[in-house]
């Protein structure tokens, strides 16, 4: 079965960083696109970046300049690295391969 999992969360002081891993397994994962999406309680889960098969990159405007997503087609993992954190950030990440397949997600917290 096609799978992912999130790791690298954890607390931050605001203005640290951090660098999420999604390691993929159970399918073909260069064909895919692969996205970051996070959520805060009581929220709605909100996109945050997404790299195409082919390494192009988008970023939602709250990330973008702060957040780089990469991928390494050989390992089958993919990289959130978030630099500058802000209180605001804080909330579940989760990776999602294709329309389908989500990661269970990693906890993000960042104090002020």
């Amino acid at each position: 079965e096609a799978q992912l999992v999130e790791s690298g969360g954890g607390l931050v002081q605001a203005g640290g960083s951090l660098t999420l891993s999604c390691v993929a397994s159970g399918f073909t994962f260069d064909d895919y696109a692969i996205g970051w999406f996070r959520q805060v309680a009581g929220k709605q889960r909100e996109w945050v970046a997404t790299i195409t098969s082919t390494g192009s990159t988008r970023y939602d405007g709250s990330v973008r300049g702060r957040f780089t997503i990469s991928r390494d087609n050989d390992k089958k993992v993919m990289y959130l690295q978030m630099n500058n954190l802000k209180p605001e950030d804080t909330a579940i990440y989760t990776c999602k391969a294709g329309a389908t397949t989500w990661g269970r997600g990693t906890q993000v917290t960042v104090s002020s």
